[in-house]
């Protein structure tokens, strides 16, 4: 069946077909649609869920913690603001191993005052153990919802998993998407089986005691071993998708153009399409440049990124967000980060989209054209590039 839907819809319809048994959340801009759209599934009989209406995010998540501790297949969605409310039970999610999956409909933080697209609120809690992954248009909203149970489910990983989409970009954007079979997508998603830990009356058990160091440590490290395996599986996950619903997203990171490419440009998100066009555009004027979409942002792709880089001279990052421990873009620093001591092409940052900003083929001609430069040249200038700030120097494309 084939919708025209938005993001947020296309969230919706992704939950729906995953049959979550409990569904806990907050409206909160631009992720109140969703919220809204999986409420009246409930409503109209079309969606059998549980559906809790809380006073905030914080017991949104809270709630989701007893009914995945009882066995539920759960879901919820929030953004930022909303994201920060819930930090206390995102960090508890996680280290509980509980495979809760949330949409984070993307959106700068607040003051000064915003409550546009970005992907501040996402990138900022990256490292509260939760499994991320960043989608580019909306039929890859809903397919990735549903890959997302099959990952947090595996016995390997048994982790709690966000679906990033930007904010407005995706989730009030309108575009053609394909609304699986609930047959296949039951063949590809099977039922929840909590057999690790399960809450039951008449086995009381203790969950969370205080806990000594030495047994943190030991948890803090299958944890780790759980991130580490979900790289793998995704992998499997996502060809298994592939192979029942004919759409592949080549897992971690999607290469494009790569096999001959000297320069290589790396997006996360709704930019991706601008950033394929106009590397075709580049190609025309016989510029041998490639494109890496990353998809996987927790756990860090470090390996992948290393054999997909290996050779090429120059490299440009475009960030929807900023690191203000580095002073550039987060995955710009990540990526320079996991080549070093291996290949380590010249680099360069470039920031924009902040505050709902567009990223327009303009930003994405005139990174190229900075990289060619620093090919030629040898060297980087300016390590790091605030585009929106610069507007005298974007390239500017023929409009018609």
């Amino acid at each position: 069946m084939i919708k025209v839907v938005d993001g947020n819809q296309a969230a919706a319809f992704g939950a729906k077909l995953s049959k979550p048994d409990v569904i806990a959340a907050y409206p909160i801009t631009p992720q109140t649609p969703l919220v809204e759209y999986v409420a009246t599934m409930v409503a109209r009989g079309e969606l059998d869920a549980e559906m809790v209406e809380v006073e905030s995010e914080h017991s949104a998540l809270s709630v989701l913690h007893g009914a995945a501790l009882a066995g539920a297949r759960t879901f919820t969605a929030t953004s930022s603001q909303g994201l920060s409310l819930m930090y206390e039970p995102y960090f508890r999610t996680s280290t509980l191993r509980l495979p809760v999956v949330m949409c984070i409909v993307t959106r700068e933080m607040i003051s000064p005052q915003s409550v546009w697209g970005g992907q501040q609120d996402a990138v900022t809690v990256r490292d509260a153990g939760w499994i991320q992954l960043y989608v580019e248009n909306n039929q890859e909203v809903l397919d990735t919802v549903i890959q997302a149970y099959r990952l947090a489910e595996d016995k390997k990983v048994m982790l709690p998993v966000n679906v990033c989409l930007d904010g407005f970009y995706l989730s009030h954007m309108a575009e053609k998407v394909e609304i699986p079979e609930q047959d296949d997508v039951d063949r590809f998603l099977p039922p929840l089986k909590m057999d690790y830990i399960k809450l039951d009356p008449k086995e009381p058990i203790s969950v969370d005691p205080l806990t000594p160091g030495g047994l943190l440590t030991h948890y803090r490290k299958k944890h780790m071993e759980g991130l580490e395996n979900a790289k793998e599986v995704f992998e499997a996950v996502d060809r298994d998708f592939g192979e029942i619903f004919g759409r592949y997203y080549h897992g971690k990171i999607e290469p494009y153009r790569m096999d001959d490419a000297e320069i290589a440009l790396v997006t996360m998100g709704s930019m991706s399409g601008t950033a394929r066009v106009m590397v075709d555009k580049a190609r025309e004027r016989g510029v041998k440049v490639g494109f890496l979409k990353l998809k996987m942002f927790r756990p860090f792709p470090k390996e992948e990124f290393r054999e997909l880089l290996e050779g090429i001279d120059v490299v440009g990052v475009i960030d929807r967000n900023v690191s203000f421990g580095f002073s550039s873009g987060t995955v710009f620093y990540e990526l320079k980060s996991a080549l070093m001591g291996h290949h380590e092409p010249l680099m360069a940052s470039f920031i924009a989209g902040l505050g709902g900003m567009d990223i327009t083929k303009g930003h994405v001609g005139t990174v190229i054209r900075f990289l060619e430069k620093i090919q030629q040249t040898k060297r980087v200038e300016k390590e790091v590039i605030w585009m929106d700030l610069e507007e005298e120097i974007w390239e500017k494309p023929l409009t018609r």
